[in-house]
């Protein structure tokens, strides 16, 4: 691959004796032409574009239309935004999880390697209580709450801890 945008707009920060990579609109601007004016979520579009560039997914081309945006009022193209990291309480989690063993069982239905079937960016699924309150007044209420509380939503908890193993990229953060 030819010079990139995203090659010629990455950038080094020092901080404590660590260096952290980052992708400079300045320096992306040198290439692109005046981009300060383009509107702030435009802007971390466009360093989203510059981040993830691999040729295929998002071009040089795809960046330019972004970039572009002042001049023509809009894009010619679809904007391939990819989060760094996708936070999911357990409400929308938990359907994602279970579409993701449903294209694991096709893909293995259809002799495919189900290890690949992942969320591309990494996904926090955040595990809500429901506690309800059966007991109250009681040294042990709390405990017994919980207990409760753990046998009522079990099947849930199993299949996400389940699904936390068997996928790549996603993380359970447990209740509590």
């Amino acid at each position: 691959m030819s010079s990139t945008l995203r090659e010629a707009s990455k950038d080094t920060l020092q901080a404590k004796d660590k260096t952290y990579h980052y992708y400079s609109l300045p320096l992306a601007a040198k290439s692109l032409g005046d981009i300060a004016r383009l509107p702030k979520s435009l802007k971390v579009l466009l360093e989203n574009l510059l981040r993830w560039q691999d040729g295929e997914s998002v071009t040089d081309e795809d960046i330019q239309a972004l970039a572009g945006w002042l001049k023509n009022a809009h894009a010619d193209r679809e904007i391939a935004w990819r989060p760094a990291r996708v936070l999911m309480q357990d409400f929308t989690g938990v359907p994602a999880v279970v579409d993701l063993a449903a294209m694991r069982e096709a893909v293995k239905r259809l002799g495919g390697d189900t290890s690949k079937v992942n969320p591309l960016s990494p996904v926090d699924l955040v595990i809500d209580h429901s506690v309800t309150v059966d007991h109250f007044g009681d040294d042990d209420a709390f405990e017994e709450n919980v207990r409760l509380e753990m046998e009522r939503n079990h099947e849930r908890y199993m299949f996400l801890q389940g699904g936390k193993q068997a996928v790549r990229r996603v993380r359970v953060v447990p209740r509590g």
